[in-house]
């Protein structure tokens, strides 16, 4: 695992050693919502529950980018999250905030609530003026790779190789990023975004490679689609799978992994931990 320390409005966040972005998503067509989670009521509740159990981070979306999810005004977007980041900073005034978006427009305003850092599943591509807005912002920017957008990119992902493709296309994006004036820069890889199953798997065996690129990796693989068609499960029932993937993860140099159930990846980081300090 590469050792980075990160500048969150001004706090130094160490990354020398795994952690773990708690899912809160504001949305209430996610591909997995355990109830009505998407109240700000029920995502504060849930925030509270992710941070007593060992989140070092939480990642608020507006938007569903589950395959073929609709898109919705960023207007839309942003009063689905506006309640949520101002409960957020009220009640849990030291938590790290990720803000999840692609618009430059709402990663702006998102500053103005005070988040901490910018998950794009675009890396910026869908919008172009994201890349200098976070760097005027002065934040962290975590960029995912994403063949196409939510609503095409499942119907015909191809690569000529899967690993070096993704690894190519994050050095041309890094570079953008520090090009733009970006500081702190994390990679997704982006599970199950624009990837066949076999795709994400030879990804995630091929995960070590990129740690020539010296950047945090996050991993969001939970509950996700990759799980699910190996085990014929449905996101509900699919804790098991997924804390059998990050442990995968981990062993590939997963920095930060992105989850629902906080508790259970904390377990698997300690076991992860414990074994290599053996």
């Amino acid at each position: 695992m590469i050792r980075q320390t990160i500048n969150a409005n001004g706090r130094l966040i160490s990354l020398d050693q795994p952690v773990i972005m708690g899912i809160l998503n504001a949305t209430p067509d996610s591909f997995y919502n355990r109830g009505d989670q998407s109240t700000p009521e029920a995502l504060l509740h849930l925030a509270e529950k992710m941070l007593e159990a060992g989140a070092t981070m939480l990642d608020v979306g507006g938007m569903s980018t589950r395959p073929g999810a609709a898109e919705i005004t960023a207007e839309e977007e942003w009063q689905r999250i506006m309640p949520i980041l101002r409960l957020l900073r009220k009640q849990f005034p030291e938590s790290i905030l990720s803000l999840d978006t692609y618009r430059a427009e709402i990663a702006r305003r998102g500053a103005g609530e005070g988040i901490d850092m910018i998950n794009d599943i675009s890396a910026g591509d869908i919008d172009g003026e994201m890349l200098p807005a976070v760097a005027a912002l002065n934040l962290p920017f975590i960029a995912m790779h994403m063949q196409g957008r939510p609503q095409t990119m499942q119907l015909a992902p191809h690569y000529a190789d899967v690993v070096q493709d993704i690894l190519d296309y994050f050095i041309r994006k890094i570079h953008a990023c520090e090009q733009a004036g970006i500081k702190d820069v994390i990679i997704d890889p982006g599970f199950c975004f624009g990837k066949t199953l076999e795709q994400n798997y030879a990804l995630l065996k091929g995960l070590l490679q990129f740690a020539i690129l010296d950047k945090v990796i996050l991993v969001g693989i939970s509950r996700e689609s990759m799980i699910n068609k190996v085990l014929h499960t449905h996101p509900g029932d699919a804790l098991n799978g997924t804390t059998a993937a990050h442990m995968i993860a981990l062993q590939q140099g997963a920095g930060i992994l992105r989850v629902h159930d906080v508790r259970a990846a904390k377990e698997c980081i300690d076991i992860w931990r414990f074994y290599h300090n053996a």
